[in-house]
């Protein structure tokens, strides 16, 4: 029954759209291996493999062609992701790359390195080594994360390639790569919250541009 349900939810996913496509699915035993060769999970995280869900998403890139990306988040939020990446896709916000954190051997660091929009990794809030990040739940998303960086409380910004980005503004909103940057008045920006997700870019102290999590 089980089984059958997830295949019925998947079905609606991609019948529903014309160009997009999206796949949901339950962590396979190749998709676990991945992520404890990866160290995005082990037994100790907060979140059974249960209760995530693995989807394959269909992207723009910043060259404008259509690429097949890989997120994990948590089974609740599945659907919602799809339906809110699919509105993405079709208002052409493109994405620079979307791969399992577990390619980057769970670093987050490395991740964001790459400009690498992903979701879930069991791990804690930066900074707080007994709290974990809602990432360690699947219920977070850090999407183009160069151009929209965390900024710290002083104006602090760890990754030198999103130093241009401190002052958020676009140059060329016809340029793909120029529209990853997020403001709040963006429309991809507004469809994260229409689905009711939070938004870093609201936060009054520090900025976590990239972050989306659910409430």
């Amino acid at each position: 029954m089980k089984k059958t349900a997830l295949l019925l939810s998947t079905l609606l996913t991609t019948s529903l759209f014309a160009q997009f496509n999206a796949n949901i699915s339950e962590i396979t035993p190749d998709i676990k291996n991945r992520m404890l060769q990866g160290n995005s999970w082990r037994e100790a995280c907060p979140v059974s493999l249960n209760n995530l869900r693995y989807l394959q998403i269909a992207y723009l890139d910043f060259k404008g062609q259509t690429q097949t990306g890989e997120m994990i988040v948590h089974k609740s939020i599945a659907s919602n992701t799809v339906y809110i990446f699919e509105e993405l896709y079709h208002m052409n916000y493109a994405i620079d790359k979307m791969q399992l954190v577990s390619d980057y051997n769970g670093n987050d660091w490395q991740s964001i390195e790459s400009d690498n929009t992903s979701a879930f990794n069991c791990r804690p809030v930066s900074g707080k080594k007994k709290k974990w990040s809602k990432h360690a739940y699947g219920k977070a998303i850090d999407i183009n994360p160069i151009a929209n960086p965390y900024v710290s409380k002083t104006g602090y910004i760890s990754h030198k390639a999103s130093y241009q980005y401190k002052k958020r503004r676009h140059h060329d909103i016809h340029n793909l790569a120029d529209r990853a940057l997020l403001l709040a008045s963006d429309p991809a920006t507004k469809v994260f919250k229409r689905y009711g997700w939070g938004w870093g870019g609201d936060w009054k102290s520090m900025k976590d541009y990239q972050h989306f999590f659910v409430k």
